[in-house]
């Protein structure tokens, strides 16, 4: 009777191991696939807070003075010198882009303005003179892109998975974008326009 009982156990023996192995595979399936939908789900948020951050500081700073932008785009995602956005790989401050808007005249639409006011002095005098003109920067535009073209265009940025169970690799970071209307953009009363 032992030997057959015996017999039993060493049949049995390995079905413990098989049936670990399958709950361990499924549960740390699921537990990373919550981390990475989680991590997700904190870049979309923390992208609108990025380009918030962004377009708030530049309506009120020289958009002549690119020290002064590339500090606002790495104080927008958090950093003080070169890096991505805190677990936010791929973003970083070369993919805030910050653009600066007018007003049409006969739709009331935003234009990307691609030749800008020689000075702050000089746009203020602009909008002084024809608010819905060409020249006249009105809004402050931050976005999250992989690059942006002459007319505004924004391409979006890829999404970098942390774990590899999902394929998100055809997933593309939204751009994320925020508008403010345009603060002193840098100019100082009294300041005179320049030419």
């Amino acid at each position: 009777m032992k030997r057959t009982a015996f017999k039993g156990r060493t049949r049995q023996a390995g079905s413990a191991a098989v049936e670990f192995s399958v709950v361990a595979i499924l549960f740390f399936t699921v537990v990373f696939a919550t981390l990475e939908l989680a991590r997700v789900e904190f870049l979309l948020n923390t992208l609108e807070e990025v380009t918030r951050r962004a377009a708030a500081a530049a309506a009120n700073a020289d958009y002549t003075d690119t020290a002064a932008i590339r500090k606002i785009q790495a104080d927008a995602v958090f950093r003080n010198s070169a890096g991505p956005l805190p677990l936010g790989d791929p973003v970083t401050a070369d993919h805030v882009k910050i653009d600066y808007l007018s007003v049409s005249k006969a739709t009331w639409d935003f234009n990307h303005m691609s030749k800008l006011p020689a000075c702050p002095a000089g746009n203020r005098s602009n909008c002084m003179t024809d608010p819905t003109g060409d020249s006249c920067i009105r809004f402050v535009r931050a976005r999250i892109c992989a690059s942006m073209d002459d007319g505004g265009n924004c391409t979006q940025l890829p999404y970098q998975m942390v774990f590899p169970f999902l394929d998100l690799s055809g997933m593309k970071l939204p751009s994320a974008e925020t508008i403010v209307p345009a603060g002193s953009l840098g100019a100082t009363a009294g300041a005179i326009p320049c030419t």
